[in-house]
C-alpha cells in the first residue's frame, strides 16, 4: 500500500512540473496504474488523484487534457463516491464555463464516467446518486438556452445517460420530459435533432403516464400546426419514438395516422419525407395495429413514389424510339442537364416512399396477391427514375417483393405445396416481360450503382422463378457483355455481372443460350485472367458452368463446342498451373478443369494427359488434395470415357493413403472416387493396386462413424462384384467388422442395407472363402452360442433388440439370394422355434426371420408353421409373443388366402390374445398390397368396429391404426364410413376414428389427400368434444396433419386455432389432490391435453407461421411460460424458434417475456428435495437460458431497459453467468437451431 502511495505522490509531483513532456509521462503512468485491478488507493491519495485530474484538465497542452480524460474512467470504480461526485461537479460546472476547449475536455470527461459508472442491477447506490447529480445540472443547462453548443453537448450527454442508465433516473424522468419538450421549438435544428434522439432514449424507460403526457403533447402540436418546420419537428419525433419504442406507441396510432395522412398532402417535400419516414417505422415496429390503415399508406406511397413535378418522363420513350436508329446519347445528356435543379428536393419524398413501401412488402406476406395487383406494376413503372438513391430504393422494395415470394424451403415435402401459394408466381410470371423492358436499357448505362441494382433484382429474379427469363436471354446478353468489357466497371460491378450470369446459367436450359454462346465467352474468359483474385473465382464458377451449356451430355443438342474449347481451356489452364494464387482460385480452377474434361474431354486431343499430371502435383497437395479428389471423380465418372489410364498407377495408393487421414470430408470423397474408379476403370487396375486398397478398409467399418461405414461396405460390394479374388483375401478381416457392426444397437437405415447388399454379393462370387452356411452360422453365433448367455437358457436378451433386427434380415437376404438353400433353412428356424430347448433370444430370431422372408414368400408350405405361431402367443416371455405377432401378421401378408381367415376368425374367438393378434393384423395390412386386400376389407372393417370401443387403450390405439391404414386401401368408400361414426359412437369410438385419420395422413401424397381436404374440418371439430382424451387425440391429429401435410388444415385454421388456444389454459376443475400415505399430491388430468395442444402450437410455427396471428399466438405462449414444468419446457423451445421467425413481434412483447424467464432462473429448490427435483429445475433453468440466448440474438434487442437489465443480472450472479456461457458454448458448436421434430 505504502509503495503505491508513494508511486502516485511522485507522479502527481511530476504532473506539476513546468515541462509538458513531463506531465504528458506522469499523467500517462497514472493511466497504467489506475488500469491495474490490484491498485487500491488510500483517501488521501484518491483525494490528491481527483483534484491533479481535475486540475490538468484545464492544462494548457491539448495532449495532457486528453490523457487526463481517459483517466477519469478506469478512475470512477477506484475512488469512494463522493469522490465520483465532486468530479462530476466539476465537469458540470466546467460546462457552462465560456471556454470552448474546457467545455469540449469536459463533455467529454461525462460520458467517460457515465460510460464507466457499474449498472444499476449490481445494487450500488453511487450510479443512482451521481445520475441524479448529472441530471438535475444538464436540466438546467438545456433549459437556459443561452449557449447552443452548451445545449448540444448538454442533450448528447442526457441522451448518453438516459440510453445506458435510464431506470436509474425514473424519479427525473417528468423533469426531463418538460426540458426537453420545449427544445422541439428551438430555433437551431441540432438542437431539436439531438432533443429528438434523446426522447427517443426516454421512451424506453418511462411509466406508461410519462409516454401518454408525451404522445398527447405531440399530438396536441401536430394538431394545432403552428409552422410547417415544427411540424416536420414533431413529425420526426413520432417516427423516433415509434423507431426506439414501437410497442409503446401502438395503442395511439388510431389518433396519430390520420394526422400524418393529412399532412402527406400539405405541399412541403420535407414535410412529406417524415411522413413517409414515421409511416415505415410503424409498419415495422407495429405491424399488428397498423393492419387497418395498411390500404392507406400503401395508396399514398404509390401516389408519391411518381411524385417527380419538375421532370417529364413521357416524351421519353418517343425519344428513345426515335434515337435507336442512331446513338443519340449527347442529346439525351444535354436534356437531363437542363433539368438539373439544385432546389428540388422531390426525389427525397420519392426514396421515402420507396422505403415505406419495402417495409410493407416485408411485413406483410399475407398480402402477396394484392401486392402483385396494385404494387408490382407500379415499382416497374419506375424503374425510370431518374434519381440513383430513389431507384436503389425501388429496386430494393421489388427485391423484398421477389423474396417474399421465394416459395418456403422447409422440412415440409414440395409434393405439399399447396394450390394457393403458386398464384403469385403465375402473376410474377405475366409481369416478366415488361420487368425486361423496364431494365434492359439500364443495364448499358454508364451509371455503375443503377446496373448493380438492375442485377441484383435480376438474380433474385431468376432464383424465385426458375426459367422465367428464357425468352429475354437475348436483350439480357448485350447488358451482361458490356458491364464486363466496359473499363469503367468497377470490381464489384463485374463480380455482381458474374454472380447474375451464374444463376442465369444454373436456372434456365442448355439451349437458350447457344446462340449467345460467341459474345459470352471472350468477355467471361477474359474475367479469368483479371488480376483481382475476386473477379477470377467468380469467373471461374461461371465458365464451369458454362462448359455445361456449351455441351450438355444428358441429351443430344446440334450446337458445335468445337471453337470454344481452346480459349476455355487455355484460360482455366493458366489459372491451374499457378501455384501462388489464392486458395479459393485454385479450388475454383482445379473443379472447373474437372467440368472441362467431363464435358470436352474428347477435344482436348495431346493436352489432356499433361492436365492430368497437373491433377495428380495437386493431389499430393494438402490444401488441394479434396477438390483434387472430387475433380477426378467427376472425371472418372464422364460417359466420354476419359483416359486415366497414365494417372492410375500413382494415384491409386495416394488415394489409398487418404483413408488413413483424419478429415472426414476426405475419407468419404475417397471411397466414392475408389467406387467409381472400380466401377469404370476395371480392365486398367492391376490386383496389386486394389490390394493396397483393401488394407485400409477394415477400420473404416465401425459404430462410430456410420455413414462412413455404410460408404465403405457399398464400394466393398462393389469390389466384391468386379473383383471377387482380392475380396477373398481380406474378407475375414472385413466379416469380423461388419459382423460386429450387425450385432450393434445403433445399425439401421442405410448402413443395414448396404450390409444387406454386401453380403448377398458375396454369396454369390462363389469364389469367397465363406460361403452361405458359413455366413448364416456367423451371423446368428451370438445368439446361438451359450457363451454369450451365461445363466440359464431363459437369460434375458442379450444383444440389444435392434441387432435380432438386423441379424434376421441379413439371414433372409442371404435367402434371397441363394433360393436353393432357403426351405432348409426356414425349415431350421421352425425346428428351433418347437424345440424346448430353445432360449427366448433363439426363438425371437426365428420369428424376425421367418417374418421377414414370410413377407416376400408364400409360406404356407411349412405344414407346422400355423400352429407355432399360435402357440407362441401364449408364451411366457413378453420378447417372444410381440415377435410372434410381427412373424403372424408378415406371414400372413404373404399368403394372404391361407392365413388371413384364420387370424380374423382367432381374433374374434380369443380375447386373451386380442392384442397381440389385432398386431398381427396391424402388420399384415401395412405390408400387404392394396390390391391383394381388397376381397377381405369388409371382414376386417366389421372386424375392427366391433373393437373401437374396447376399454383398454393400447387396443383402441392398434384398432386406430389397422382402421387407418386400411382406409388407404380404398378410400373413397371408407372414409365416409369414419366421418359417419363421429355422431354415432361413445366418447372411446370417437377417439379411435379420430386416431385412424392420423394413421391416413403420411408425409408422401396418396390418393386420399384430395378426400381428407373436404372432410378433416369434420374430425377437427372434435377439437371441442365435451371429452378430455378425444380432445387430445384431436390434438395429436391436428400436429400430424400441420407436420406431414400443411395444406389439409391451412383454409381451417381461422375456425379451429381459437379451439387450439383454448386448450392452453390451466382447468382449474381438471387438478385433483391425491393422499398418498402422509402426503398430498396434486395431479393435474389436463396437463396431456394442454402439452398436446403446445406441441401444435409448435409445429404450426414451421408450416402455417403465414397463417397465424402472431400477437394472439404469442399471448398464449405467455402463459406457458408460466405453466408446469412440461409446458414451460416447451414453451422455451417455441420462443426460441420465435426469436429466429419473427423477431420484431418478441420484441414488442419482451418485457412480459423475460419476466417467468427471469422466475424460472432464480428459483431455489428446497433444501431437503429429493434429487430428481433438483435435476428437474436444473434442467428447466438450461432451457430457459437457450430461449434468452436466442432473444440476445434479435437485432436491436439490446435496446430494451428489460434485456439489458436481466443481462446484466445473469452476469452480476455467477451460478447464472457460468450456465449462460455454457449455453453459449453449447449453441457455437452445433449447427444454427433446427427444428425439433415433434411427429
Amino acid at each position: 500500500m505504502a509503495s503505491v502511495s508513494y508511486h502516485i505522490s511522485s507522479l502527481l509531483e511530476k504532473m506539476t512540473s513546468t515541462d509538458k513532456d513531463f506531465r504528458f509521462m506522469a499523467t500517462n503512468d497514472l493511466m497504467m496504474e489506475l488500469q491495474k485491478d490490484s491498485i487500491k488507493l488510500d483517501e488521501d491519495s484518491e483525494k490528491k488523484v481527483v483534484k491533479m485530474l481535475l486540475k490538468l484538465l484545464e492544462d494548457k497542452n491539448g495532449e495532457v487534457q486528453n490523457l487526463a480524460v481517459k483517466c477519469l474512467g478506469p478512475l470512477v470504480g477506484k475512488v469512494k463516491e463522493y469522490q465520483v461526485e465532486t468530479i462530476v461537479d466539476t465537469l458540470c460546472t466546467n460546462m457552462l464555463s465560456d471556454k470552448e476547449q474546457l467545455r469540449d475536455i469536459s463533455s467529454i470527461g461525462l460520458k467517460t464516467v457515465i460510460s464507466e459508472l457499474p449498472p444499476a442491477a449490481t445494487g450500488s447506490t453511487m450510479t443512482a446518486n451521481v445520475c441524479k447529480k448529472i441530471t438535475a445540472q444538464l436540466t438546467g443547462a438545456i433549459g437556459k438556452q443561452e449557449d447552443v453548443s452548451v445545449q448540444l453537448e448538454a442533450l448528447d450527454i442526457l441522451s448518453d445517460m438516459l440510453s445506458r442508465l435510464g431506470g436509474t433516473l425514473y424519479s427525473f424522468h417528468s423533469s426531463i420530459l418538460s426540458c426537453l419538450l420545449p427544445q422541439l421549438t428551438s430555433p437551431r435544428l441540432a438542437v431539436r435533432k439531438r432533443a429528438i434522439i434523446a426522447l427517443g432514449h426516454l421512451v424506453l424507460t418511462c411509466s406508461g403516464n410519462i409516454f401518454s403526457e408525451l404522445t398527447e403533447h405531440l399530438l396536441a402540436e401536430l394538431k394545432r400546426n403552428e409552422s410547417t418546420s415544427t411540424t416536420r419537428t414533431y413529425i420526426q419525433c413520432v417516427a423516433g419514438i415509434s423507431r426506439q419504442a414501437g410497442h409503446r406507441i401502438g395503442e395511439h396510432l388510431e389518433k396519430i395516422i390520420p394526422l400524418i395522412v393529412q399532412y402527406c398532402n400539405v405541399d412541403d417535400d420535407e414535410l412529406r419525407e417524415y411522413c413517409f419516414q414515421a409511416f415505415e417505422s410503424f409498419v415495422r415496429r407495429c405491424p399488428k395495429e397498423m393492419d387497418p390503415h395498411i390500404s392507406s399508406v400503401m395508396g399514398l406511397c404509390l401516389k408519391y413514389i411518381t411524385f417527380d413535378p419538375n421532370y417529364n418522363y413521357d416524351n421519353e420513350e418517343e425519344e428513345e424510339e426515335m434515337m435507336e436508329t442512331e446513338n443519340g446519347e449527347d442529346e439525351e445528356q444535354e436534356s437531363n442537364d437542363e433539368y438539373s435543379d439544385d432546389d428540388d428536393i422531390s426525389w427525397k419524398v420519392r426514396r421515402a416512399a420507396a422505403k415505406c413501401l419495402e417495409a410493407v412488402v416485408s411485413s406483410r406476406p399475407d398480402l402477396l396477391q394484392d401486392f402483385y395487383r396494385t404494387l408490382s406494376p407500379a415499382l416497374i413503372g419506375r424503374f425510370k427514375e431518374r434519381e440513383e438513391n430513389v431507384k436503389a430504393d425501388i429496386f430494393n422494395a421489388y427485391i423484398s417483393l421477389l423474396k417474399q415470394t421465394l416459395p418456403t424451403q422447409s422440412w415440409l415435402h414440395s409434393s405439399d405445396a399447396s394450390g394457393k401459394d403458386d398464384i403469385p408466381l403465375t402473376m410474377l410470371q405475366k409481369q416478366v416481360p415488361s420487368i425486361i423492358k423496364a431494365l434492359h436499357k439500364q443495364l448499358k448505362e454508364k451509371s455503375i450503382k443503377s446496373r448493380q441494382g438492375c442485377f441484383s433484382l435480376l438474380t433474385e429474379l431468376a432464383s424465385v422463378l426458375p426459367g422465367c427469363l428464357a425468352d429475354h436471354i437475348p436483350a439480357l446478353i448485350p447488358g451482361i457483355v458490356f458491364s464486363l468489357v466496359d473499363k469503367s466497371s468497377s470490381s464489384n460491378m463485374r463480380i455482381d455481372t458474374l454472380s447474375f450470369l451464374h444463376v442465369l446459367l444454373c436456372n434456365h436450359q442448355p439451349e437458350v443460350f447457344h446462340p449467345h454462346v460467341k459474345a459470352l465467352l471472350p468477355p467471361v474468359v477474359a474475367c479469368i485472367g483479371d488480376p483481382f483474385y475476386k473477379i477470377t473465382s467468380e469467373a471461374l464458377l461461371v465458365t464451369q458452368q458454362l462448359v455445361k451449356v456449351i455441351r450438355p451430355l444428358d441429351k443430344q443438342y446440334s450446337f458445335d463446342a468445337k471453337p470454344y474449347v481452346k480459349d476455355l481451356f487455355s484460360g482455366t489452364l493458366k489459372r491451374l498451373k499457378a501455384a501462388d494464387i489464392d486458395q479459393e482460385v485454385k479450388e475454383r480452377a482445379i473443379s472447373c478443369m474437372g467440368q472441362i474434361i467431363y464435358n470436352l474431354g474428347d477435344h482436348l486431343s495431346t493436352d489432356l494427359q499433361p492436365t492430368l499430371k497437373i491433377f495428380l502435383e495437386r493431389l499430393k497437395n494438402e490444401i488441394t488434395r479434396l477438390t483434387t479428389v472430387k475433380a477426378l471423380t467427376l472425371i472418372a465418372n464422364s460417359p466420354l470415357q476419359i483416359d486415366l489410364r497414365p494417372i492410375l498407377g500413382e494415384g491409386l495408393p495416394i488415394l489409398a493413403s487418404f483413408l488413413r487421414k483424419n478429415q472426414r470430408a476426405l475419407k468419404l470423397s475417397t471411397l466414392n472416387a475408389l467406387d467409381i474408379l472400380v466401377k469404370n476403370y476395371s480392365d486398367s487396375l492391376k490386383p496389386a493396386m486394389i490390394e493396397a486398397v483393401l488394407t485400409e478398409l477394415p477400420v473404416l467399418i465401425t459404430e462410430n462413424d456410420m455413414h462412413v461405414s455404410q460408404v465403405t461396405i457399398t464400394f466393398l460390394t462393389t469390389l466384391a462384384k468386379i473383383y471377387p479374388s482380392c475380396i477373398s483375401k481380406i474378407s475375414s478381416s472385413v466379416l469380423a467388422e461388419i459382423l460386429q457392426l450387425v450385432h450393434s444397437p445403433l445399425l439401421q437405415g442405410g448402413a443395414l442395407n448396404a450390409i444387406i447388399d454386401f453380403f448377398q454379393a458375396l454369396v454369390l462370387t462363389r469364389t469367397a472363402a465363406v460361403g452361405y452356411p458359413e455366413l448364416v452360422k456367423q451371423l446368428t453365433a451370438p445368439i446361438y452360442s451359450p457363451i454369450y448367455c451365461p445363466g440359464p437358457a431363459g437369460a434375458a436378451l442379450t444383444l440389444h433388440k435392434q441387432a435380432f433386427h438386423s441379424v434376421a434380415r441379413c439371414v433372409a437376404a442371404l435367402c434371397s439370394a441363394c433360393p436353393k438353400e432357403a426351405p432348409a433353412t426356414v425349415t431350421q428356424f421352425v425346428q428351433d422355434v418347437k424345440s424346448p430347448k430353445s432360449s427366448p433370444a433363439v426363438q425371437v430370431l426365428a420369428f424376425l426371420f421367418l417374418a421377414e422372408v414370410g413377407r416376400s414368400r408364400n409360406l404356407s408350405a411349412q405344414r407346422e408353421l400355423r400352429s407355432v405361431l399360435l402357440e407362441a402367443l401364449a408364451s411366457p416371455s413378453e420378447e417372444v409373443k410381440s415377435a410372434a405377432a410381427f412373424a403372424l401378421g408378415s406371414v400372413s401378408a404373404g399368403s394372404l388366402q391361407e392365413f388371413l381367415p384364420l387370424l380374423l376368425s382367432e381374433i374374434g374367438s380369443q380375447p386373451k390374445r386380442q392384442y397381440l393378434l389385432l398386431h398381427s393384423l396391424k402388420e399384415l395390412i401395412s405390408c400387404s398390397p392394396a390390391a391383394g386386400l381388397t376381397p377381405y376389407v369388409e371382414d376386417i372393417w366389421a372386424l375392427l368396429f366391433k373393437h373401437c370401443e374396447c376399454t383398454e387403450e393400447g387396443t383402441r390405439s392398434v384398432v386406430a391404426e389397422c382402421l387407418g391404414k386400411l382406409t388407404l386401401v380404398n378410400p373413397a368408400e371408407l372414409l365416409p364410413r369414419l366421418r359417419k361414426q363421429l355422431a354415432a359412437g361413445s366418447p372411446h369410438a370417437r377417439s379411435t376414428v379420430v386416431t385412424a385419420i392420423k394413421f391416413t395422413i403420411t408425409d408422401q401424397p396418396q390418393p386420399i389427400d384430395a378426400l381428407l381436404k373436404g372432410c378433416i374440418g369434420d374430425f377437427l371439430r372434435t377439437l371441442q368434444d365435451p371429452d378430455l382424451n378425444v380432445r387430445r387425440v384431436a390434438l395429436a391429429l391436428f400436429n400430424s396433419a400441420a407436420h406431414n401435410k400443411p395444406s389439409l388444415i391451412r383454409d381451417l385454421l381461422s375456425s379451429v386455432l381459437p379451439s387450439l388456444y383454448n386448450e392452453t389454459k390451466v382447468r382449474r376443475e381438471l387438478i385433483r389432490e391425491v393422499e398418498m400415505g402422509p402426503f398430498k399430491h396434486t395431479v393435474d388430468d389436463g396437463l396431456d391435453v394442454r402439452k398436446a395442444a403446445f406441441e401444435c402450437m409448435y409445429t404450426l410455427l414451421e408450416s402455417c407461421l403465414d397463417q397465424l396471428d402472431i400477437y394472439d399466438y404469442l399471448n398464449h405462449v405467455e402463459d406457458g411460460l408460466k405453466d408446469h414444468y412440461d409446458i414451460r419446457m416447451l414453451t422455451f423451445i417455441v420462443l426460441a424458434r420465435l426469436s429466429v421467425l419473427c423477431p420484431s413481434a418478441v420484441l414488442q412483447r419482451l418485457e412480459r417475456l423475460i419476466e417467468p424467464l427471469r422466475a424460472t432462473c432464480s428459483t431455489k429448490v428446497k433444501a431437503g428435495s429429493v434429487k430428481q427435483e433438483f435435476e428437474k429445475q436444473d434442467e428447466l433453468k438450461r432451457s430457459a437460458m437457450r430461449a434468452v440466448a436466442a432473444l440476445l440474438t434479435i437485432p436491436e434487442v439490446e435496446k430494451s431497459p428489460a434485456m439489458a437489465e436481466f443481462s446484466s443480472h445473469i452476469r452480476s450472479s455467477p451460478e447464472m453467468a457460468s450456465l449462460f456461457e455454457s449455453i453459449q458454448k453449447d449453441s457455437a458448436s452445433l449447427p444454427t437451431l433446427e427444428s425439433m421434430d415433434m411427429s
